[in-house]
C-alpha cells in the first residue's frame, strides 16, 4: 500500500527512468496516513528520512545509492536540528543537496525532501 493509504493524489511516489529514480517530495506523515508524526522537526525529518527509505527500497534502490536530495523546511531557523538528524542517515558518501524555506508545505510539515536515487540493475 502506497504511504498516502491509496489516495487518489495526482502523482507517483516514484518514477524510474532507466537507472535513475526520480522520488517525491515526502513529509513527515504517519505511513498510510494524512498526519503528521508528533515531535516537531526532529521527529519529522525522521519519519521523512524513514519514508524515503521506504520508497527506496520498494523501488530497488536505497539510502546509500540516493545522488541528490532537496530539502524544503517551512523555517529556515530549523536547519540545524534538521541536519542533526539527516546525517544519521547519511554518514559516508554524502548526497549532492539543496536546502531552501518555503512558504508553506503539505498540512503544515516542517519539512518536506525529495530525492534522486540509482536503481542498480536487476540481476
Amino acid at each position: 500500500m502506497p504511504p498516502t493509504g491509496g489516495a487518489p493524489l495526482p502523482f507517483s511516489e516514484a518514477v524510474q527512468l532507466g537507472e535513475t529514480l526520480y522520488v517525491s517530495g515526502q513529509i513527515g506523515n504517519a505511513p498510510g496516513t494524512f498526519t503528521l508524526v508528533p515531535g516537531g522537526i526532529d521527529a519529522e525529518a525522521r519519519q521523512v528520512m524513514e519514508n524515503l527509505k521506504a520508497i527506496l527500497e520498494r523501488h530497488g534502490s536505497s539510502l546509500d545509492r540516493v545522488m541528490k536530495c532537496t530539502v524544503f523546511l517551512a523555517d529556515i531557523r530549523d536547519w540545524p536540528a534538521f541536519n542533526a538528524v539527516y546525517r544519521t542517515y547519511f554518514k559516508t558518501n554524502l548526497p549532492a543537496r539543496s536546502a531552501l524555506a518555503a512558504s508553506g508545505l503539505a498540512l503544515g510539515a516542517k519539512v518536506e525532501v525529495e530525492c534522486i536515487a540509482w536503481v542498480p540493475p536487476a540481476s
